[in-house]
């Protein structure tokens, strides 16, 4: 199933990244083709119409989406957070019926950071009420990934002492979204802040887990979207590679291959221990997963980490290397320049993931 997939991938992205980088748009009928054949969410169980994938297996679908292009990646990221969320938060009836919507062609988008809440996002102040048979949501989330394309957005908040994770339509009255202008990186990945006023909806919309702690809440969700993170740096890193194995054996400078040129070759060896020490941290935490290990969670902060920190480094080599070449708005390792550095960033910026490790090790050590 998984080359079935990946030729499909391929063969819907075709030459396209680079106009939708540029545009800053994906057609809306791409996404929602691809999410009505589930390859969004690979990992939804087939009961609820999804294709049951394995972790290692959609992750290899993602570093391959990756590799094509990091917005269509990140979309990706987004559907398959949501739909865990769901399988995670929800009960049998929520599952069934908002996870069957994301394999079905709808689209979801995950809400964590706020204005005064992006590392710390226990620190968030989004509030999730009941107020009889209905639930009111007030709060505004900032840059949240595809919230431009979306149809339903998770939004986490607090409730009653606790964490509490709500289905929000963007069609419900008092929610509005504003695309995020000009983003550095996986422009077409919908980008947008999200305003919510006094969103009332049925209590039905409020994911069975109300109450628990935030932090809990949070780092189950991040823990997905970190590992897919990862696997879609490992995906800008195998394009990196990919185009700088090609222009150093092509082009020719003072009359030999620019491979020849040592400090060239050492962009390239550099490029391919990138790529290598990132998957083999992708795949240890992608087994943790798959076997439900609870070394899933610091495995997915390293394998993030490693992965986001050598993608930037890694795409400002291939830069290097192939000059005017690759330095053309949406050329693959232009594209990859911009998407990695904000890889950086998202799910735990570099400074959170080295904190969260340095506490994993100093307590493996006491």
């Amino acid at each position: 199933m998984l080359d079935t997939l990946t030729a499909l991938v391929t063969e819907t992205v075709g030459d396209a990244a680079g106009e939708w980088d540029v545009t800053g748009e994906i057609p809306l009928g791409v996404l929602r083709g691809l999410a009505a054949k589930g390859v969004l969410c690979a990992e939804a169980k087939p009961e609820f119409g999804g294709l049951g994938l394995s972790g290692l297996d959609n992750a290899e679908l993602t570093a391959h989406t990756g590799a094509l292009c990091s917005s269509l990646r990140s979309v990706m990221t987004s559907q398959g957070m949501a739909a865990w969320t769901l399988q995670r938060f929800g009960d049998k009836a929520q599952r069934a019926q908002y996870i069957g919507r994301l394999t079905g062609g709808d689209l979801a988008a995950v809400a964590f950071s706020e204005p005064g809440a992006g590392s710390d996002l226990a620190a968030m102040s989004t509030e999730i009420r009941r107020d009889g048979d209905d639930i009111v949501v007030n709060g505004t989330k900032t840059w949240i990934t595809v919230a431009g394309y979306a149809d339903l957005i998770l939004v986490f908040g607090r409730h009653e002492g606790g964490g509490a994770v709500a289905v929000v339509p963007t069609t419900a009255p008092g929610v509005q979204v504003t695309r995020v202008p000009e983003p550095l990186g996986c422009r077409a990945a919908g980008h947008a802040t999200v305003q919510l006023d006094d969103v009332r909806l049925p209590a039905g919309h409020l994911l069975a887990v109300a109450g628990q702690p935030v932090v809990m809440l949070t780092t189950i969700a991040l823990t997905y979207g970190r590992l897919s993170v990862a696997w879609g740096c490992v995906g800008i890193l195998r394009a990196c590679l990919t185009a700088v194995a090609r222009h150093v054996t092509t082009r020719e400078q003072f009359g030999k291959p620019l491979l020849q040129h040592q400090l060239v070759a050492r962009h390239l060896a550099e490029l391919y221990a990138a790529e290598r020490t990132a998957t083999l941290a992708c795949e240890r935490a992608s087994a943790a997963w798959d076997s439900g290990s609870p070394e899933q969670v610091p495995a997915s902060v390293l394998a993030k980490h490693v992965a986001a920190q050598n993608a930037a480094r890694g795409a400002a080599a291939a830069v290097q290397v192939l000059a005017s070449a690759g330095a053309v708005g949406g050329h693959v390792v232009e594209r990859a320049f911009r998407d990695a550095k904000l890889m950086e960033v998202i799910e735990g910026s570099n400074e959170i993931c080295q904190l969260i490790l340095a506490e994993h090790a100093a307590a493996a050590a006491a």
